[in-house]
């Protein structure tokens, strides 16, 4: 019986991890720093068949414009996969077919807050207590000058941009995007609708 150092079992038996670790497994670590953040947040391996891998996309623009970088992504994959998968990858396939079905607890989907969109105004809001919302519900009237009122406060003291239109205090985001106020757009997308027919 010979005696073996305890450096030299930790080395075999990090030998014997490598070959039983599947090669998807070894392509899920390498996905985002291969194909990139970007990339990596609107797909989702999800599986290796006959030395092609599938991918799942979140949007058939994404499919479509990876199919046309699908031979960069396998060299780079070959690459980096090069002494870690018996064979190398020879296609890769997009599609969207499975997105919603497999979430990945490590992936998590970049959601965007309330606070980067456009029309976000800040917490300018003015708080209403319980008892005056149960007193403004039980009347129209008094619900409808309360929030009028919230209205011209909160466009008073933010200095929001006019719609050239409507006239009306406007986020910003929403003039920038549509030269109008969101009212005014929808109205204006309506009425090209109602032309159209």
């Amino acid at each position: 019986m010979s005696l073996k150092s305890v450096n030299d079992i930790l080395g075999i038996l990090q030998l014997e991890a490598q070959w039983q670790e599947q090669p998807f497994s070894r392509l899920l670590k390498c996905w985002q720093e291969v194909v990139g953040v970007k990339v990596a947040a609107q797909t989702r391996p999800l599986s290796i068949q006959r030395d092609v891998l599938w991918v799942a996309t979140s949007s058939a623009a994404w499919a479509q414009n990876l199919t046309f970088q699908r031979k960069n992504l396998l060299l780079k994959l070959n690459q980096k996969l090069n002494h870690e998968i018996s064979t190398p990858l020879i296609d890769i396939r997009f599609s969207t077919a499975q997105w919603k079905q497999t979430p990945l607890p490590d992936n998590p989907q970049q959601t965007l807050s309330p606070q980067a969109h456009p029309s976000y105004l800040g917490d300018v809001g003015v708080a209403i207590s319980k008892p005056e919302l149960k007193a403004s519900a039980k009347n129209a009237q008094i619900a409808f000058e309360q929030w009028a009122r919230n209205r011209q406060e909160r466009s008073h003291n933010l200095n929001l941009p006019l719609c050239p239109q409507c006239q009306c205090p406007s986020p910003p985001g929403e003039v920038q995007r549509w030269g109008v106020c969101s009212p005014c757009a929808a109205k204006f997308v309506i009425d090209q609708a109602g032309n159209k027919e």
